[in-house]
């Protein structure tokens, strides 16, 4: 069968001839990939309307608008997967697999490894936790996410061991030798360890990582949230044993994400849900119980009725970056970062934190603190006065952040400047990525400068904890 009609889900290259007659030019130009959202409008308080800037991608990017587009090709062809024999539960089931197979490709999966579809990063790792054989001792950089921090914690049977911040690359490498060499050398280890981080952006060593945790017999699962929409991810080439991405953060919307690799665990753990699809046969026993045997297949985690949606999302997305080139997107996202790098350097208030130090490869994630600015009113004074969204915060990064700022904040804070010039308590987040014009960078840098040279022109107040504008209350 095939996977869609010609007429209604044919996966071409739908982004390319989208209808921009009515998009502001600035809003498109240099973007390779067009996203949603590229047109839209946001008021200011200072009066007027600009086109929004979504300097956010770190949380959550932009759907792609062929992403969008093969979607609602498909939406009226939506059927039951792996449940019906109807021809829409048929197409559906073989659309659901076939994406299967593009994200195994996009991944560079080897022959054996499975490609388990979750909620997100967070779900795929926490089904990882769970998976896990009694007793493993699990690795981990106190500079995760808190979704590949916290979910090991959650098993009494594993011993979780933090390790310290590491100041360069090499040194990443060297701490996981030294930590890894003082286990016991018998029982199941893993590693667990980010591709690129969401505080910083800068690129971690996997390669040599991997083969430090093979070399001690350990098992290592990457966190690719915020490598795979950047760069290339290939689980063979990195020699990695699992891969962990969300489908939102990879310009893929509808609350889908991955688990891919190796199967043995995977196959002899008890099922992530227990339900329909995970199951393969269900009989009663003698004794009045039930004996279950469980698929050893990916639906043995994948019980219930799947986001086929999501799902398609996501193999859309992986298709589009893939005929992009990541080679063409890695070098102008390059060209981003060393714009919005020069800028902030410009102000000598603002400091980018940073691991590795100034010359690291990163992604288009940048962190900075302002100083003499609480990093909340930064941030809503961006928003509210020219039109740019970013983050503040913590990232969902804790330990991280707040090694970096050298603190230990237990109050985010009141709305405004603080007295005297100190550091703030939060910090300031800047992500972009594929459907990023160059207007939109250039216009927060130029905002940062103003802001830091002349103030904010609106007042702001404190309001369930964050800074918004105090309606009709100009400085």
């Amino acid at each position: 069968m095939s996977v869609c009609p010609d007429t209604a889900l044919a996966t071409t290259d739908t982004a390319a001839t989208a209808d921009t007659a009515d998009v502001d030019p600035a809003c498109t130009a240099a973007a390779p990939l067009p996203v949603l959202g590229r047109d839209v409008r946001v008021p200011l308080v200072t009066g007027g309307e600009v086109t929004y800037a979504a300097l956010d991608y770190a949380a959550s990017a932009p759907a792609l608008q062929r992403v969008w587009d093969d979607v609602a090709a498909y939406a009226p062809y939506y059927g039951s997967v792996h449940r019906g024999a109807g021809y829409l539960s048929q197409l559906s089931t073989d659309l659901f697999e076939n994406s299967r197979k593009t994200v195994a490709e996009f991944l560079g999966c080897r022959e054996a490894d499975q490609v388990v579809f979750t909620r997100s990063t967070t779900d795929s790792l926490n089904l990882l936790a769970g998976v896990l054989p009694a007793d493993t001792r699990v690795f981990v950089f106190e500079t995760e996410h808190h979704a590949s921090l916290l979910p090991w914690e959650q098993r009494s049977d594993l011993t979780v061991t933090y390790l310290d911040a590491p100041g360069t690359p090499q040194q990443a490498v060297d701490t996981l030798e030294k930590a890894l060499a003082t286990r016991e050398p018998y029982g199941p280890a893993l590693v667990c360890v980010t591709g690129a981080s969401n505080v910083t952006g800068e690129l971690w060593p996997v390669r040599e990582l991997a083969a430090a945790a093979h070399a001690h017999g350990a098992r290592i699962v990457l966190d690719a949230a915020q490598l795979a929409p950047h760069h290339p991810v290939d689980i063979a080439d990195l020699d990695v044993d699992w891969v962990a991405f969300s489908g939102h953060k990879l310009y893929a919307p509808f609350g889908a994400g991955v688990l891919a690799g190796r199967a043995d665990w995977l196959q002899t753990a008890e099922p992530y849900l227990a339900g329909g699809g995970a199951s393969r046969t269900v009989a009663r026993r003698e004794d009045g119980g039930v004996a279950v045997e469980w698929h050893t297949t990916a639906a043995r985690h994948e019980a219930g009725s799947p986001n086929v949606i999501g799902v398609y999302a996501i193999a859309s997305a992986c298709k589009a970056l893939t005929e992009a080139g990541f080679d063409t997107l890695v070098a102008r996202e390059r060209e981003l970062i060393a714009k919005v790098r020069a800028g902030l350097a410009e102000v000598p208030e603002v400091k980018v934190l940073s691991l590795f130090g100034d010359d690291a490869d990163r992604v288009g994630v940048l962190s900075f603190v302002v100083e003499g600015w609480n990093s909340s009113h930064f941030a809503a004074a961006l928003s509210a006065e020219y039109g740019i969204g970013v983050r503040d915060g913590l990232f969902c990064a804790h330990p991280l952040v707040r090694t970096l700022l050298g603190s230990d904040p237990q109050d985010p804070g009141a709305c405004g400047a603080p007295e005297g010039r100190g550091t703030s308590l939060n910090a300031i987040r800047v992500s972009f990525g594929a459907g990023t014009p160059d207007e939109h960078v250039e216009r927060f840098v130029r905002a940062v400068a103003e802001l830091v040279t002349d103030g904010a022109r609106w007042s702001y107040r404190t309001e369930e904890g964050r800074c918004v504008p105090d309606r009709g209350a100009a400085v």
